[in-house]
């Protein structure tokens, strides 16, 4: 199946957040840049925007990306948006989906092919497993919305090759690159699209004595945790200074950047 105007919308997850590319906009890859790039191969008329912008809740994913998407006529569009609602000390999970389900309604109204995503599944996490409930019932509701509009699912909760920590930025929050890889595969197959993607090499995992755990763990701490949750008393987000990678559709080609059409 060929696509001609691919839009993707979210949060970090969709920026591509933990798969760095210095050539790129923002500096990132991530995994929709990687479909772009199969699907681009298979059309001599394409055209990729990414309106995702990290840290985003749900209502701002949906305020400020929701009608530039539309306006852009696309035939394929992928939205995940709510993790980061969930993480929030309060959230009613039932009102969060409804609000989605109207904008997926919106969106799948366009005809366009509409392809979401669950959460992935926290509990090998020893931060956010406590939150492991959330995310079921988030995911129950995606999937009853995804089923109802007629939309694909990539079934985040259920790839457990995610439970291996070197799918992972060192942040322990965004997939890495060979998370971003596999999870580009997985929207590939989920919407029949031949490719030759195959997975990332992994790196060696160690077994970490007990002290280098702690000095891992402590710099971890001060780098990604502490930042994160001063950013949150403070009412701040890690992309409050960030703007849409790729606004207009254009083409995307490792390592080319995206050009206009």
């Amino acid at each position: 199946m060929a696509f001609s105007r691919f839009v993707a919308l979210g949060d970090s997850f969709t920026e591509g957040y933990g798969d760095p590319d210095p050539d790129r906009p923002n500096g990132l890859r991530g995994w929709a840049d990687r479909v772009a790039e199969v699907l681009a191969r298979q059309s001599d008329d394409f055209g990729y925007a990414n309106l995702a912008i990290r840290g985003r809740k749900l209502d701002a994913v949906l305020a400020e990306q929701l009608r530039p998407a539309l306006a852009l006529e696309p035939d394929l569009v992928t939205i995940y948006a709510g993790a980061n609602d969930i993480l929030r000390p309060r959230v009613d999970l039932d009102a969060l989906v409804g609000r989605y389900d109207a904008a997926l309604g919106e969106l799948a109204a366009t005809g366009a092919r509409l392809l979401v995503f669950t959460a992935f599944d926290p509990g090998d996490s020893a931060t956010y497993k406590m939150l492991r409930g959330r995310f079921a019932i988030y995911n129950e509701l995606v999937r009853e919305s995804a089923e109802r509009h007629g939309a694909d699912i990539v079934d985040y909760w259920r790839m457990r090759e995610y439970r291996d920590w070197r799918l992972w930025d060192d942040d322990r929050m965004h997939m890495g690159p060979a998370g971003h890889q596999r999870m580009a595969m997985a929207v590939l197959d989920v919407l029949g699209v031949e490719h030759d993607l195959a997975p990332l090499t992994l790196r060696e995992s160690a077994a970490l004595r007990r002290r280098e755990q702690l000095r891992e763990h402590a710099a971890w701490v001060r780098t990604s945790a502490a930042p994160w949750v001063h950013r949150r008393l403070t009412g701040r987000s890690s992309g409050d200074t960030v703007s849409p990678r790729h606004p207009t559709l254009g083409r995307v080609g490792a390592p080319d950047r995206a050009t206009s059409i």
